[in-house]
């Protein structure tokens, strides 16, 4: 599927597309630590958002989004201004065929060109799809942050792992 994906900015007009294919990850998983979806109106403002200073990028597969990824602030200070968190998700009906390497690639560029340094990503454990799509990446793991989200009843660890993407592109700044 990964080499027909079209990649691309996301749209006002992708919010409801990326909230129906996340609702499953916040209703029934720890994946993500939210507890209610949010509505396409509160995804639109989240892509506004992202795209302000880093980047939301859409996989389409046949018409339909297949997949998003997106980066964000990870601390508010200023010494922290070229260092990201990224998050990805993909529908369940896509996942295992590329479309994650794909979008994250190209998110990954996307973020080295806006000069970014550093990106980091957390994923809630356990998440082997997850964790072998970052370390694939060059993601290196830097630490687990115990029994620290409470959700469908248990404590869930969360996996920190980050990317130098100037040392992943050649570059020293």
């Amino acid at each position: 599927m990964a080499s027909t994906l079209l990649t691309r900015d996301a749209t006002p007009a992708d919010a409801a597309a990326c909230a129906a294919l996340y609702a499953p990850y916040v209703l029934q998983t720890a994946v993500s630590f939210e507890t209610e979806p949010p509505a396409a109106e509160e995804m639109a403002r989240r892509i506004a958002a992202a795209q302000e200073r880093y980047a939301w990028l859409v996989g389409e597969h046949d018409g339909a989004v297949a997949g998003y990824a997106y980066a964000g602030s990870w601390r508010s200070r200023a010494a922290y201004a070229r260092t990201a968190e990224t998050s990805i998700y993909v529908a369940q009906s896509a996942t295992g065929t590329g479309v994650g390497s794909a979008l994250y690639r190209a998110l990954l560029e996307r973020l080295g060109k806006l000069g970014l340094r550093t990106v980091v990503a957390g994923m809630t454990l356990p998440n082997p799809a997850s964790e072998a799509l970052h370390t694939a990446l060059g993601f290196m793991p830097v630490g687990v942050f115990r029994r620290v989200g409470w959700k469908h009843g248990a404590w869930h660890d969360v996996s920190w792992m980050q990317l130098d993407l100037s040392a992943a592109s050649g570059g020293t700044t």
